[in-house]
């Protein structure tokens, strides 16, 4: 193990004058033996937010031997700038930049990794893609390869109505967050008033593009899979919202995906998986580096490359599989047809499916989806034959339905349940679809009223045992609120039992079962935090008054994080409203809240921003508000209002 010192405050400086921000662990040997870089850049700011939890993983790696690098993005935490939005071409051209100083230090071998999870993966991929020399080897976690097919703004080409307005309000109060004073000096001011002056709501920027268009195909790697040329380790969850890239990109990959992990955590790091079991992320990362960017066989190369947990028939517990080729973990693809007899009737309520869970699971209390009864009874649904024996399932389910409509556009909604022998419906997985986006994201189709399509709704991949004795439920629908935003009218689908079918992926967990290939999870200890509860809890309620629905959603860290060593405090919450009135797709809104407050000695800053989406037949509505005061001081006061007309939606 190696000793390692902190740079907390290191600057590069790159071509067009612009000041990166960067936290370096290094071994303190590395001027005399120098190591390999590991590099991990994201917005969400290396001095306070995610201060604690880098500091446990990198100085873990950094203790094994590397240089553990943080990096705050243009216009984030202390690096100069604006944030303008996600993902940007000049995002990727900075850490390219960064990438090239840090083969470049005396402490480094030439060699440089990259990781990280979320937005972290997502630029991990995308710098790969770019193949700076350097870049010898990545590791994403819970990021894609396609931007709208799996992020928090689109699903099956329906806007996310849970979703969209509420990152977009985060990133809205992010985007506002100062420097830190104690870094950047007296220029703070100045640098907080750039960013409070080009802050926007990016809302406004992901609705002007509602289909599948040049905006989303920047960044998403999988439109060439060909590009990225080093070899890339995924981790996703099945709890997790990008579990589907996962499988695309092993699918789709040129041997670039050389391992590939799915627990059964949620979006998270798997050392601190929730739910379990968690595993040694951290260890088996570091034979990744070794292998990689040293050189040595660690055996890691040896081993089944793909590896799944498989829950088992009781909740908690499971094995898992591992096999050379995610193909070999599917050994079949069974259709089944969902019934016969005539055409079907149906009409959803906007307020069917309220208690499907989240879109992106954290293991939190609320994550769950609700015993789905009182939605099946507002769905269309199809109940296949009991099985005989356990039954395993492991991939995407492909559900396919011969149907008409009453009007040019609307959605569908599919979810997989399985019946309890109480009666329960527990939710599987589920998928939806713009049926205007049936043959493709890039041009929409409007549907012929009373003219029958077949449709293929891809459900999210999931791995499940179904015990022998239990049937499987597929429920179709038009309404997924708040999940998903609701067409502009109510529609009745005529469907035609007879053409349709489900394709289930099964699998054979015994032919796969290993012990568990990972040891227990270690990491350093935390930066030392102060956690003083809240009297608010993450809840999703639901209240029907005078026929509107609403449902409420904390957001934002559950406690307040006080940092002694740094003598700061740091507040980050907000909730998430959502209202619909029975059967008027026009009433629905979305509303959300965030409140961000520093505190140092006498000293703090505020900033709260609220944002409302509505919508009309033809229009979405979008007003948002930020405010932000120092100590008592008004600093910036900014409103915004916009209509975006509908596009197939």
């Amino acid at each position: 193990m190696h000793e390692v010192r902190v740079v907390a405050d290191e600057w590069v400086t790159l071509a067009d004058g612009c000041r990166i921000a960067l936290r370096i662990w290094l071994p303190t040997t590395a001027s005399e033996r120098p190591v390999p870089a590991i590099l991990e850049a994201h917005p969400y700011r290396r001095s306070d937010a995610t201060a604690s939890s880098d500091e446990s993983r990198h100085r873990y790696v950094a203790e094994h031997g590397y240089a553990c690098v943080r990096m705050d993005l243009r216009g984030s935490g202390d690096s100069d700038g604006v944030l303008l939005d996600e993902y940007l071409p000049q995002e990727q051209a900075d850490i390219c930049e960064v990438i090239e100083w840090l083969a470049a230090q005396p402490w480094c071998t030439g060699r440089v990794g990259m990781y990280g999870i979320s937005w972290g993966g997502f630029n991990s991929l995308q710098v790969a893609a770019r193949r700076p020399a350097a870049l010898a080897a990545v590791i994403a976690l819970c990021a894609t390869d396609d931007r709208f097919a799996d992020d928090v703004h689109y699903m099956g080409g329906c806007v996310i109505g849970s979703e969209m307005l509420s990152w977009s309000t985060t990133m809205l109060a992010y985007s506002a967050r100062p420097p830190e004073p104690t870094v950047v000096g007296d220029r703070w001011r100045s640098m907080w008033r750039e960013r409070l002056d080009a802050a926007e709501p990016l809302v406004e920027t992901w609705l002007a593009h509602q289909r599948r268009d040049a905006y989303w195909r920047q960044g998403s790697v999988g439109d060439t899979p060909d590009a990225i040329a080093c070899p890339v380790f995924l981790v996703g969850g099945w709890a997790d919202g990008y579990t589907n890239s996962v499988f695309r990109m092993l699918e789709g990959s040129t041997n670039t995906v050389r391992r590939a992990v799915v627990g059964p955590w949620g979006h998270m790091y798997p050392n601190d998986g929730r739910p379990g079991p968690a595993i040694g992320f951290l260890d088996d990362s570091v034979r990744w580096w070794d292998h990689w960017l040293k050189g040595i066989d660690t055996g890691l190369m040896d081993e089944p490359p793909v590896i799944a947990w498989m829950p088992g028939e009781e909740p908690e517990t499971g094995t898992w599989s591992a096999a050379d080729s995610l193909a070999e973990l599917t050994v079949e693809r069974r259709h089944v047809s969902l019934g016969d007899g005539p055409p079907i009737e149906h009409r959803s309520a906007t307020t069917t499916a309220a208690h499907v869970g989240v879109w992106c699971g954290t293991g939190s209390p609320g994550d769950d989806a609700d015993d789905q009864q009182p939605e099946d009874a507002q769905s269309l649904v199809f109940d296949l034959e009991p099985f005989t024996e356990p039954v395993a399932l492991f991939g995407r389910p492909i559900v396919r339905l011969r149907l008409s409509s009453d009007r040019a556009q609307t959605n569908v909604v599919v979810r997989l349940c399985v019946l309890g022998d109480d009666g329960g419906s527990t939710l599987l997985t589920r998928g939806v679809l713009n049926l205007s986006h049936r043959n493709g994201h890039e041009w929409p189709e409007p549907l012929e009223p009373g003219e029958f399509v077949e449709v293929d709704v891809a459900l999210k991949a999931l791995a499940a045992t179904i015990p022998p004795g239990r049937r499987l439920r597929v429920a179709c629908s038009t309404g997924l609120w708040p999940l998903v935003w609701p067409a502009a009218e109510p529609a009745t689908l005529i469907v035609d039992p007879a053409g349709c079918s489900i394709e289930l992926p099964l699998a054979d967990p015994d032919r796969h079962r290993v012990e568990s290939p990972f040891g227990e999870p270690a990491s350093a200890p935390p930066l030392r935090v102060d956690y003083r509860p809240r009297d608010e809890a993450r809840r999703a309620e639901r209240r029907v008054e005078s026929g509107r629905q609403t449902i409420v959603v904390p957001r934002g860290y559950p406690v307040i994080v006080g940092y002694p060593d740094l003598g700061l405090e740091y507040d980050d919450h907000g909730d998430d409203r959502f209202e619909i009135a029975d059967d008027d797709p026009s009433s629905a809104v979305a509303h959300a809240r965030r409140s961000i407050t520093f505190r140092r000695g006498d000293g703090s800053v505020r900033i709260e921003v609220t944002a409302e989406m509505s919508c009309t037949h033809t229009h979405f509505v979008l007003d948002h508000e930020l405010v932000a005061h120092a100590d008592d001081e008004l600093v910036a006061h900014r409103t915004w209002h916009r209509e975006i007309e509908r596009d197939h939606q």
